[in-house]
Formats: C-alpha cells, structure tokens, sequence
C-alpha cells in the first residue's frame, strides 16, 4: 500500500470520528434544553414566551459544536496537508 493511500484513509476515519463524536453531545444537549422548556411550559404557561426565546438562543448556541465538528470533518478530508 502506497503512503497516500494509508494517509488518506486515516483522514477518512478521523472525519468520521469526528462527526460521530461531535454530533453526540449536541443532540443530547438539544434533547434535554427541549425537554425541560417543554416541561416548564407545561408547569408555568405564561413563561412560555421568556422559555421559548431562551430555548432558541441556547439551541442555536448547542448547534455551534455540532457545526465545528463538521467543519474539521471537512478540512480532514478536503484540506491536502504537505
């Protein structure tokens, strides 16, 4: 096996790695921000608009992980290091 075939395997891995593990926490932290708005707003109904702005921004704040994990995905992948 040629040199550049090994490495561009590794790189293959390492995006999926990153992916896969980069995607676990944002999706477990959207899951419990939805799950406890939800319930607060089951409990106190005239906070829903405070909750629901709050979860929003902290939804879109929890993505950004998610989103850099893509990003160095694509950089292993895309980037050719000399």
């Amino acid at each position: 096996m040629e040199a550049t075939a090994i490495v561009a395997a590794a790189r293959a891995i390492a995006a999926g790695l990153c992916m896969g593990i980069g995607s676990i926490a944002p999706a477990l932290g959207e899951a419990r921000e939805a799950s406890t708005a939800l319930e607060g707003m089951a409990r106190q109904p005239e906070a829903a608009g405070t909750l629901r702005t709050n979860l929003i921004l902290s939804m879109a704040l929890t993505e950004t992980t998610g989103i850099y994990s893509f990003i160095i995905a694509l950089l292993l992948i895309f980037v050719k290091m000399s």
